[in-house]
């Protein structure tokens, strides 16, 4: 498995713990791949709660890689919609950076 780029929020702990770091990445590979929930549902799964709890850049990240992982603009619309359906309007104003370009 290549190693994954470290989301920004982790890198300040690199340097402090490494080896942390290197573990923590490594569950979350193992836990967000295909498996008997695919990969683009967890995805989808993870951007759902990240609306909720009103995190729009990692909305906009976890959307793209859940279009990494298959996912079309329509289950992520849908994703957007459930974010809503639990979140109300602060989760859906955050879930719409799913559609934020770069």
């Amino acid at each position: 498995m290549s190693q994954p780029s470290l989301p920004p929020w982790i890198t300040p702990l690199q340097a402090r713990d490494p080896e942390f770091v290197t573990s923590y990445m490594g569950q979350r590979e193992r836990i967000l791949r295909d498996g008997a929930i695919p990969a683009k549902y967890k995805h989808l799964m993870t951007m759902i709660v990240d609306a909720i709890q009103s995190h729009p850049d990692g909305v906009a990240n976890i959307a793209n890689r859940a279009r990494a992982a298959g996912a079309t603009d329509a289950e992520i619309q849908e994703a957007v919609e459930v974010a809503y359906l639990f979140g109300g309007t602060p989760a859906l104003v955050t879930a719409l950076n799913a559609f934020r370009t770069a």
